[in-house]
Parts: C-alpha cells; structure tokens; sequence
C-alpha cells in the first residue's frame, strides 16, 4: 500500500478544478487530460473494459478471479477539484512524524496551519502528513479516493492468492458542482452496489445525507425620488433584510450540528427596485425538510400580503436521502464495518452534512454509500491528509473484496 501517497503526489500535480459556469461535461477539459493519464495507467496495470467516454467518465474492470457467483461491488471517485480554490500549481510537502506543532504552510504570507485553529491536528501525532504551500488547495478531495482505489485494484491484480468477484472501478468528473451523477450510465458499469471513497477522518462511513433543495427569493421593489418618497416607496433590499429576519437565526448552519437542519444564507443582491436571497435548504429528515420549504412559503405569503405581489419563491430541488435506499440493503454497510475492523480501523458511522455522488446514483439505482479517504479541511489553503489514512483506506478496498468472496464461501 506504500504506493498510495506516490501516486496521489503525482495526481495532484494535475490542475482538474471545475467550473459551473460552463454547462458542459466535463465542465473543464483538464479534468479529460487528467482521466486520459488515468486511463493510460489502467492500462499498463492489466484491467480490462476500460472506457472513457466523451463526458470524462472513466471505467474500468478488474476480472473475477473464482469460478463462485460474486457480487459485483463498485469503487468510484471524482476526478475535480472543488472552484472554491485553484488547484493549478499544487506544491506538496510531507511533514513526516508530525510533532503537533505548528505547521507554516508559507512564512512569507503568514499561513500557518496550527492544531489551535485546527485541533484535529491533535490526532496526527506520528504520522506523516501531506499539505499545502498555503497558496492553492491540495486536492486530497478527492485525488486520495483515486489514489486509493488503484493502488488497492493493483494489489489485488499482483495477490491472485487473494479471491475476489469483478470489480468495477469508475472516476466521475464534476462531482464539486453537482453534476459528478449526471451522466453516469449505471446499467453499463452493471454493479450490485458500490462506494465512493470521498469521506475525510479515518474510519467513517456515511449513507445518510441531506435532503437538499436550492431556494431563491426575488424582491420586487419601488423605486421614487428620496425627497418625494414618503408612502410611495419600497425599498426591496429593506424587504430582504426583513425576510432575512424572520427566519430563526439558531437554524443556521454555524449553529447546527450533527443531525440538525439549517437554512443558509448564501447570497444576497439588491437595489431598492428589486433584490434578491439565496439559500440553500437542508435536513436529513424528508418531514422536517418539506417543513422548512413550507415554512419559507408562509413567509412569502405574509409579506405579500403586506405588499402584494412583491415577492416570489423558485424552489431548485437537489438531491435526496439515500438512507431510504440503503437501509433496506445494509448488509452493505455491514461489509464495510467488517472490512474497517479487520485492518484495524473503528468504523464512525455517521450522517453527512451535505451530499455526493452516491447519493444521486443510490436514487438512479446503484446503492453507493461512501468511505473515508482520509482528507480534512477540504476546499481550501489548509487542507491536508495523513499518508497511513490513505493506506488504510487502500487497505479497506481490499478486505472489502475478500470478504465479499467469503461471504459467498
């Protein structure tokens, strides 16, 4: 498993940020450039039914090798970077036996990552960590899942000793921006079910995710001479705020944890003739989320009735749940708990606040709870990730496919 963090040094290399502006797929021709070298390396490994289609979307096959009716598990990840940061020019660096001191990322710019702003540093100590030069992302999110998964699909092409059913390896493009599911032809990757490898910390194990919906709320105002204002007006960025206002302020995303649902504010824009909010609207409970989409109606409601017809609602809905599709087939999840103890890995079994890619493929019929990959502080200048994370996570992937096979035994 040594192999992991050579490989995610030189995937990093690759500049594979997306970009939702464009409309296309992929979003950005880097990230082709990038699942091309991929495809190369996949190749020269030995698996078969390799395929890269015109949208990026890579895959590939490692053949059974028993003669046992397997199931057929899938391992994916993406192959963007989140538009948050610039991923071009990415300089690693190593910190080896961490001592859970400072870590200047650049002295000339005064970036540091410190355990006191990022007390997970805390359990680190000893091992060796991966970071940034302070002055882009790493690309841990989610070039450790690839990394990963190769390095494990080659252990397994070099262990034949080590019996397995087909497994089926896919990268995505433009997972960052939503649309990683988009195009994703699930009969032709024609697994039982899969895992994405885009968690963070070691150990957890996630199939519970928000339901999620975009909101946007357009304020129509009236614009008059100040001097000449008075019961003529209205102001639609006051109107805004007063919206703003009315929805409770401990159900926002700084303040919510764990299983708790949030409305957040992600954009406001205005004159006194027309603003505009933008929120996203989130809870893991389908009843409560509707809730909140209702709740944000009855606000519309009343203040129309104060200023007809001033304000209007358009609801974007996002994704769903995939609890309501992995809860019936949790011997899935079963699988991966095993797997994690028997390298030595304590399974944290929790809800992700937010979504991915096997979210929307759950719903499109392939079952896709996710894995750590071992990254923190995704998005930005203070990401990094641990070298024995990813090899655990390597680890993982193989004893998920020796267990699968025994479990047919």
């Amino acid at each position: 498993m040594k192999n992991v963090c050579d490989r995610f040094l030189k995937y990093v290399s690759f500049d594979t940020q997306s970009d939702e502006s464009t409309g296309l797929t992929p979003s950005t021709s880097k990230q082709m450039v990038f699942a091309k070298e991929l495809a190369k390396e996949l190749e020269n490994i030995g698996l078969e039914e390799i395929t890269l289609d015109e949208h990026a979307y890579l895959m590939a096959t490692l053949p059974s090798n028993t003669d046992k009716a397997v199931p057929t598990i899938g391992f994916i990840a993406h192959l963007d970077t989140s538009p948050d940061m610039s991923g071009k020019d990415v300089q690693p660096r190593i910190v080896g036996n961490y001592d859970g001191s400072d870590i200047v990322l650049c002295a000339e710019d005064k970036i540091i990552l410190s355990p006191k702003e990022f007390p997970e540093l805390e359990s680190y100590l000893g091992q060796d960590l991966i970071v940034t030069n302070g002055k882009t992302l790493l690309g841990a999110d989610d070039k450790a899942g690839i990394a990963e998964i190769i390095t494990a699909i080659a252990y397994l092409k070099d262990h034949p000793e080590i019996k397995h059913g087909k497994i089926r390896i896919a990268f995505t493009p433009d997972e960052e921006i939503g649309l990683g599911a988009s195009k994703f032809d699930v009969p032709f990757f024609a697994c039982d079910w899969a895992y994405t490898m885009d968690g963070g910390e070691i150990g957890e194990l996630e199939y519970e995710n928000f339901n999620a919906a975009g909101v946007k709320i357009i304020i129509k105002g009236r614009n008059v001479h100040p001097g000449y204002a008075k019961n003529k007006m209205l102001n639609a960025q006051h109107l805004a705020m007063r919206f703003a206002s009315m929805l409770p302020h401990e159900q926002r995303p700084e303040h919510t944890a764990g299983y708790e649902g949030f409305f957040h504010l992600t954009a406001m824009n205005g004159t006194v003739e027309e603003a505009s909010l933008s929120y996203i609207v989130r809870d893991h409970d389908k009843t409560l989320f509707d809730n909140r989409l209702k709740q944000l109606q009855e606000i519309v409601n009343y203040l129309n009735t104060l200023y007809p017809a001033a304000i209007v609602m358009e609801i974007k809905q996002q994704y769903k749940n995939m609890r309501e599709i992995i809860f019936p087939r949790m011997h899935i999840i079963d699988l991966a708990s095993q797997a994690m103890e028997a390298v030595g890995v304590m399974p944290l079994i929790r809800p992700i606040r937010g979504g991915t890619d096997g979210c929307q493929l759950s719903f499109k019929g392939l079952p896709c709870p996710n894995i750590f990959a071992g990254g923190r502080n995704f998005h930005g200048r203070y990401e990094f990730v641990s070298v024995q994370s990813m090899e655990k996570a390597a680890e993982v992937i193989v004893k998920i496919a020796e267990i699968n096979y025994q479990n047919i035994s």
